[in-house]
C-alpha cells in the first residue's frame, strides 16, 4: 500500500458511520452483511448507506457480492492487514518487543 492509498482510507475511516460500518462487519465476518441489515443495525436510512459503503469499496476495505436483488457486504481483511502492515511496516526501530503489546491486542480471543 502506498501513502495515498493509505490517506484514501483513513478518509474514509474519519466519518462516524463509515467507522461504525467496518467495525460492524469485521464482527460479522465471512457471512458479511446485506446493506439493508446493516442499515438496519446501524439506524441508518438506505442511501445513505449505499453512499458509504461505495465508499468505503472504493479504499479496498469493503468487498461486496451481489446475491440476487441485494449486495452482501464483506470487511476486505486484505486490505485492513494492508492499512495496518502500512502503518507498522517500520515499526520499533529494531526493538520488536515495543510491538509485542499491539501484537497481542490483535489477536482474535
Amino acid at each position: 500500500m502506498d501513502k495515498l492509498d493509505a490517506l484514501s482510507s483513513f478518509a474514509a475511516l474519519a466519518q462516524e458511520t463509515r467507522l461504525d460500518v467496518l467495525k460492524l462487519l469485521i464482527k460479522a465476518g465471512e457471512q458479511g452483511m446485506s446493506a439493508g441489515e446493516i442499515g438496519e443495525q446501524l439506524g441508518i436510512k438506505q442511501n445513505t448507506m449505499s453512499a458509504n459503503l461505495n465508499n468505503l469499496a472504493r479504499t479496498n476495505l469493503v468487498t461486496n457480492k451481489r446475491e440476487g436483488r441485494s449486495i452482501r457486504y464483506y470487511a476486505n481483511f486484505s486490505g485492513i492487514r494492508e492499512l495496518i502492515g502500512f502503518l507498522m511496516e517500520d515499526c520499533c526501530g529494531g526493538n520488536p518487543e515495543i510491538c509485542s503489546p499491539l501484537l497481542e491486542q490483535l489477536k482474535c480471543p
